[in-house]
């Protein structure tokens, strides 16, 4: 800006009263009381009490079948009968069949020796006494102390009565596998085959010569 070139114009400056210098605003720690902050309060929901999961009881697991209890029993692994002195005979006769037959036929010293190591196995498994095992019929198949057999492995099966002993025969699917026989006693009878019957075709079996014989001898 260019000064001003005529004197007489010139007019003294009013004079303004003293003013304080600048001050900043108060910040939020000067200012005096407690600062409140709102915030918005959270949204009130309706709190449902959740419901335990209820265990799955497998053996309870709707189906088409039947639905039984499992059926528990206790019975001995096979049936001991007293061996009187003409078995030890019949015993004896066949291991001296046997022995003639490696000596002058087969000739074979391995076969000579596998006979009396055969004899002694088999004189020691039949005379041992029977153990008792734990059986459980359920939904699964037939469990034998903790090995389970399922239904699907066999075809059917035949409630056999020899004397005063019953036990059960389950035949296999596979041809050449043997089947799986399991005494009971009467008491348990009913609910046994009831539990089989439900899932596998029942068969009437009879013990023939052979059978009875391999009964006997526990071979």
């Amino acid at each position: 800006m260019q000064p001003n070139n005529h004197p007489a114009e010139w007019k003294q400056p009013v004079e303004q009263p003293a003013q304080a210098p600048y001050a900043a605003e108060p910040t939020p720690a000067q200012v005096d009381g407690p600062v409140v902050t709102l915030t918005p309060e959270p949204p009130v929901i309706d709190a449902v009490p959740m419901q335990p999961d209820a265990p799955i009881d497998e053996e309870n697991v709707s189906s088409d079948e039947p639905n039984f209890e499992p059926v528990r029993w206790q019975a001995q692994e096979y049936i001991q009968h007293d061996k009187g002195q003409l078995w030890f005979v019949a015993f004896a006769a066949v291991f001296v069949v046997l022995m003639a037959i490696a000596i002058f036929l087969i000739k074979s010293i391995t076969f000579i020796i596998l006979v009396p190591v055969m004899a002694v196995a088999l004189f020691v498994y039949v005379n041992r006494p029977p153990r008792m095992i734990d059986y459980t019929l359920s939904r699964k198949g037939l469990h034998i102390n903790d090995r389970l057999y399922p239904f699907g492995e066999f075809k059917g099966f035949g409630v056999i009565h020899d004397g005063k002993e019953y036990s059960v025969l389950l035949l296999p699917v596979k041809r050449f596998k043997p089947g799986v026989s399991v005494y009971f006693p009467e008491a348990a009878g009913e609910a046994i085959v009831d539990m089989l019957g439900a899932r596998l075709p029942m068969q009437e079996l009879h013990l023939d010569v052979v059978d009875r014989i391999i009964r006997k001898l526990r071979i």
